[in-house]
């Protein structure tokens, strides 16, 4: 058994690190550096509770020590019974009062909180022409990966959710198989995303990512939804209206063709093995079995959460299993006629892959 001594140390310890830990929170995906009035909102509650659970300890503790020193059997001695308060209005009215307050400053902002972040009223409003006022972003969780989609711009992606800065963006969520839950940590508290009912709610998004220092933020899946659930990530980038804009006209051009030569043998592999369930336009495509890949140059990971390189790519078309299970990517046997690809035609593929692009 521990002794006492060294039950301190080890408490003493833990404190420390605790400390330490509470300082390493990271911008792009920290829920306690909040980069949007709906986070700062959410911020702002968490800060407001804390004080009054604090108020409460701390009170409840002086009353506590205080009784413990005033009425220590040393100092009272054996027979002294204290002054019996029972059936005292005043006390009565006190503890009753007290709580109440308490729970009326900690109800009325989290109601209206509420009530304003469930408002999604003015998603359908519709500006002179016809055009919706605000973006829209219809979101799809599949196993294990997101996809976006833009209804009226007409274009899909996937992996990784570009938005503008300092204006609302709504969202309609949905889940293709089993319950996910979309949660951005830096930008909002999570949402289920079911599959027999769609959800809405909007954020907003303060700052441009580019100012990060991994140049996007962070998105994870937050309800548990099959082996992989930990690796269901997202990024997102934010951008200013400006560069959204110029981001959405690229995403509606058709993308051209690679000049290389090596990434034509790829796009050739590919046309005959992946295109089934992975498109590479963003325009006019229909939601697919697999991610949308347009932007998978541009894209800061792979599978949502590995190294963005040529290597790792070819690891990964390979032997998807291996880095994410459950997933529903096929392994290349399947629908490379029964052969695993060769390194020629891994290189080929990593080449065109990389190669797909919007951004300059």
């Amino acid at each position: 058994m521990m002794k006492g001594p060294k039950k301190w140390r080890l408490f003493a310890l833990m404190t420390a690190l605790l400390v330490f830990l509470s300082g390493c929170g990271r911008e792009e995906i920290s829920t306690l550096i909040p980069a949007g009035k709906v986070a700062q909102d959410q911020f702002n509650l968490l800060i407001l509770s804390s004080i009054v659970m604090l108020f409460v300890i701390v009170v409840v503790t002086i009353i506590y020590v205080l009784a413990i020193v005033k009425f220590r059997r040393s100092k009272v001695g054996e027979d002294m019974i204290p002054e019996q308060v029972e059936g005292s209005a005043r006390l009565e009215f006190i503890w009753t009062a007290i709580p109440i307050v308490l729970l009326l400053i900690l109800a009325v902002p989290t109601v209206y909180s509420t009530f304003d972040l469930a408002d999604v009223t003015a998603m359908d409003a519709q500006d002179e022409d016809g055009a919706a006022e605000n973006l829209t972003v219809n979101v799809t969780g599949k196993l294990y990966w997101w996809e976006f989609e833009y209804p009226e711009q007409e274009i899909i992606t996937a992996q990784e959710l570009v938005v503008p800065t300092g204006e609302r963006v709504y969202f309609n969520l949905i889940a293709a198989d089993v319950k996910h839950s979309f949660w951005i940590p830096s930008i909002g508290g999570k949402l289920d995303v079911n599959p027999e009912n769609v959800n809405t709610f909007y954020l907003e998004f303060d700052k441009e990512s580019s100012e990060l220092e991994e140049g996007v933020y962070f998105g994870k899946c937050a309800e548990l939804c099959g082996p992989s659930h930990a690796l269901m990530d997202f990024k997102v980038k934010t951008l200013n209206r400006e560069d959204f804009d110029a981001w959405v006209a690229a995403m509606q051009e058709e993308q051209a063709a690679p000049t290389e030569t090596v990434a034509q043998e790829g796009q050739e592999i590919f046309e005959q093995s992946c295109i089934a369930c992975h498109a590479t336009n963003a325009a006019g495509a229909a939601p697919g079995v697999g991610p949308n890949l347009t932007t998978f140059g541009d894209r800061n990971t792979i599978a949502g959460f590995m190294e963005h390189d040529e290597e790792t790519l070819k690891n990964w078309i390979a032997d998807p299993q291996q880095y994410k299970p459950g997933n529903l990517m096929p392994d290349p046997e399947e629908i490379n006629n029964g052969e695993p690809f060769s390194d020629q035609e891994l290189d080929a593929l990593a080449a065109y892959l990389m190669g797909l692009k919007v951004e300059e």
